[in-house]
């Protein structure tokens, strides 16, 4: 162990840049996006990811202006506590840790049953091993490590879906297999709006998960080359990613497949055989269409596991810095490494994996707990970027200071609460409409165990809100 227990800024430009590319690509893209389509039909479909694109627009600026000027690991919970109230700052923290923490060992079971694609008759849990061993070691070595294998990883799901809008924008104008299919499919039947407004919220989390790992550019700025040019880069790309890799691709598969295809939902349960990409390159007569597809969803679980692993270890070792965690957690390697941080987070996947094998039923709870994860996350960091910026104002800083300011301030971040606040609140409404309680403590369950963090913390430590005069808005920590 090193005794400066400092991480080490070995990330360069290009890979905090394809990190937060490659964080916006994943498989809600590639399996979940066509379900959006039947349940709204195309219109309501570029609706909820327009809405859902803008909301992550204005989140990713406010931690844009917050990760500059204080580029820190584990940024948005140290932001929670410094600029809100520490308490919650401890249940952020420890809520994003252990939604990671999950999301691996879900991400490696997912790895396997894609592996099994192609070897159907062998264990899926030797696979599983296999990738979790792969994940702890790219973490072991040294953050570059990371950084490097997420860049190629990122470059391929790029290129996948770069290829797919070239081949479907050039069958919707007539230029490949066949005449022009062109716009018909926005207009067929209910088409473009099926279901009206409810059926856009409904589907607004679907789309709101697709942009999940987002965020992951805030943890990354503590340990970049150059925070104050690599984090704005990524930021200010944010915008035209959201529109090329999600937007353009909603439309191209409304244009090339009915809302009132069945497979747009077999997909969504993960028949990779009849994703919306897929269908679309069958089209286009590539043959073994499913088996690229398998390949590059399999990148995509991959890229999450190892990400989730990072970004999880990085945050429990924040949470120990400021000593909301056991002090252990906080040391690191001569590398930079959090091993002992990492090595828990590690054992918590793996224990959760056991659960899907021997306790099914513990295993879906601890799923479900970890699904609201990322929208609350969200919440913390619009509420840290209000409160830092009326803090800064009122303590007589100029906006001039800052390294890089977001734009629409204070709408941005109120527009984005608020849209987090539908998306949590919308979830299940079904379960309220039929007082299902089970189904609303298997929706919900994420809420209450941040408030027990929250309550609990501040009633042991009596801790209050920040008044914004003694709200420290240094860049240093």
């Amino acid at each position: 162990m090193a005794k400066n227990n400092q991480v080490q800024r070995k990330l360069k430009t290009r890979h905090v840049t394809m990190i937060a590319l490659g964080g916006c690509i994943g498989t809600g893209l590639f399996m979940t996006s066509g379900s959006i389509i039947a349940k709204a039909g195309p219109g309501g479909g570029l609706v909820a990811y327009i809405a859902m694109g803008l909301m992550v627009y204005f989140l990713m600026t406010s931690l844009g202006e917050l990760a500059t000027n204080l580029p820190i690991s584990g940024s948005f919970a140290a932001y929670n506590a410094r600029y809100v109230d520490p308490a919650l700052g401890f249940a952020m923290g420890w809520n994003y840790w252990f939604n990671w923490a999950i999301t691996v060992a879900i991400d490696i079971s997912t790895a396997a049953l894609l592996i099994q694609y192609w070897l159907p008759q062998t264990p899926g849990w030797i696979w599983s091993l296999i990738i979790l061993i792969l994940i702890f070691t790219i973490n072991a070595f040294s953050v570059s490590a990371f950084g490097e294998t997420e860049y190629w990883l990122s470059i391929i799901k790029v290129v996948t879906v770069i290829i797919f809008l070239i081949i479907g924008l050039a069958m919707i104008v007539g230029i490949l297999n066949g005449p022009a299919v062109g716009l018909r499919n926005f207009t067929y039947k209910k088409a473009p709006f099926v279901g009206g407004i409810p059926a856009i919220i409904n589907v607004f989390l679907i789309a709101g998960f697709s942009f999940q790992g987002t965020e992951l550019i805030g943890v990354t700025a503590g340990e970049s080359e150059n925070p104050e040019k690599a984090v704005p880069k990524a930021i200010n790309d944010v915008f035209w990613r959201i529109l090329l890799f999600y937007i353009l691709s909603i439309f191209v598969i409304a244009a090339l497949i009915p809302y009132t295809s069945p497979n747009l939902l077999r997909a969504a349960n993960g028949n990779i055989a009849v994703s919306p990409f897929t269908l679309v390159f069958k089209r286009a007569g590539l043959a073994f269409a499913a088996s690229l597809m398998n390949a590059v969803v399999l990148t995509a679980v991959l890229s999450s596991a190892n990400s989730g692993a990072y970004a999880s270890t990085r945050m429990l070792y924040s949470l120990a810095q400021d000593h909301y965690a056991p002090r252990i957690f906080g040391q690191t390697t001569r590398h930079g490494i959090p091993f002992v941080a990492l090595l828990a987070t590690i054992l918590v996947s793996l224990a959760t994996f056991a659960t899907s094998i021997f306790g099914q039923k513990i295993y879906m709870w601890l799923v479900a707990a970890s699904g609201l994860t990322g929208f609350i996350a969200w919440i913390g960091i619009a509420l840290s970027h209000f409160r830092f910026r009326r803090a800064f104002i009122k303590q007589g800083h100029q906006l001039s200071e800052l390294k890089y300011h977001a734009k629409l301030f204070p709408l941005g971040p109120i527009i984005a609460l608020i849209l987090c606040l539908v998306v949590i609140g919308g979830q299940n409404i079904d379960a309220f409409i039929h007082w299902d309680w089970q189904q609303i403590g298997v929706t919900y369950i994420g809420i209450p165990l941040v408030l027990i963090l929250y309550l609990g913390y501040k009633w042991k430590h009596h801790t209050k809100i920040i008044p914004l005069e003694e709200v420290d808005v240094s860049p240093e920590r």
